[in-house]
């Protein structure tokens, strides 16, 4: 996986982790790719550990253009340093 930190970021703390194989989208991930997403997952909570964010973070995968999803390569947010409202959006 790759991570780096977004370009608009929504939090004070915003990074993207992305797979390094191309995956438009999580429908188009095949059974033998799931773990992928895990491997995601479990980089944004080294990364976390990494930067100090010990307060709590949200993830999101935003899944085609009405859920917000700009870049068609599947990608986490972590988002940190700021209490986030529920329900989003």
């Amino acid at each position: 996986v790759l991570a780096f930190r977004d370009i608009n970021p929504q939090a004070p703390e915003h990074i993207l982790i992305i797979p390094k194989i191309h995956i438009n989208r999580v429908e188009n991930l095949s059974d033998d790719q799931s773990g992928m997403v895990g491997n995601l997952v479990i980089a944004a909570k080294k990364i976390a550990r990494q930067l100090g964010i010990n307060n709590g973070y949200r993830l999101v995968f935003n899944n085609g253009p009405q859920a917000g999803q700009a870049v068609e390569h599947i990608h986490l947010h972590l988002l940190a340093g700021r209490k986030f409202a529920w329900p989003p959006g």
